[in-house]
């Protein structure tokens, strides 16, 4: 039987990341995301006001994903473009 610490190593380990790393990266991700949302809330009561913070965020989110994707991901283990989100689990 696999020890329980499995399950905190293997996705980052995928990843080319440490636990360490990946929380990290995955917190900032995440505030990122939480500051996009709520700025997307005032926007949707007052469209003059962060009109482009929700789509800029997610770009640069996404750019930034790749290119570490690009960096620690070999090409035949990367997802495919059309893979179903959440088939990775």
């Amino acid at each position: 039987m696999r020890p329980f610490k499995h399950f905190f190593t293997d996705h980052p380990a995928s990843a080319g990341e440490s636990w360490a790393e990946h929380f990290m990266i995955a917190f900032r991700f995440g505030l990122a995301f939480i500051g996009a949302g709520l700025a997307l809330m005032v926007h949707a009561f007052l469209p003059f006001l962060f009109v482009r913070t929700g789509s800029e965020t997610l770009i640069r989110l996404h750019q930034e994903m790749m290119m570490r994707r690009s960096f620690t991901i070999p090409p035949d283990k990367r997802p495919s473009r059309h893979q179903p989100p959440g088939s990775d689990i």
